[in-house]
């Protein structure tokens, strides 16, 4: 089964889980506190993964560093997942967790590219347009791309507006280069 499989059925049993207890807030916060730090610490990505280090190990330094500042379901699972020998899958549930909780609360997750950073206003009108235009919350991520040139580059789902002035230099080059060749 693939790591991805895998997890899934862990979030999904996570989440089944943390609604039981009345906890799916804080065990969703839980989650995104996880993810951060391991983005922001590899080597604790690592450990977790490595099979050489032992489940012992592995809780202990889960319950040193996220002990105190998660609930009580959230470490549950932790040691869980470790002694079960799921600790290299542990950032991906998180990921899916994340993911199912957005589902389930229908919170669609967007992200805007640009050439130059958007001011406060433009972000909000942005995000406005975008829940208008699909209803429900929207999470929305701001990324600077100065190979753009101009415009931005918007991706929601599956889908992509791309206004970028790099684009349409692009598909007017490919134009030339066709009628060019007839």
């Amino acid at each position: 089964m693939s790591e991805v499989t895998v997890a899934l059925r862990y979030a999904k049993a996570l989440i089944d889980l943390a609604q039981e207890q009345n906890s799916l807030e804080k065990v969703k916060d839980d989650m995104s506190l996880f993810l951060h730090t391991l983005k922001a610490n590899p080597e604790l990505k690592a450990v977790l993964s490595n099979p050489i280090v032992s489940h012992i190990k592995k809780v202990n330094i889960l319950a040193d560093v996220f002990g105190t500042k998660v609930d009580k379901v959230t470490i549950l699972f932790f040691n869980i997942m470790v002694n079960k020998g799921r600790g290299e899958v542990l950032y991906t549930t998180a990921q899916e967790f994340i993911g199912l909780y957005d589902i389930k609360n229908h919170i669609t997750n967007a992200k805007v590219t640009s050439a130059a950073p958007l001011s406060e206003a433009n972000k909000k009108k942005m995000l406005d347009d975008v829940q208008q235009a699909i209803g429900g919350t929207v999470k929305l991520e701001a990324k600077v791309d100065p190979s753009l040139i101009g415009g931005f580059v918007l991706t929601v789902g599956d889908r992509q507006v791309d206004t970028s002035i790099a684009t349409s230099l692009k598909r007017l080059k490919k134009d030339l280069a066709r009628v060019a060749v007839k």
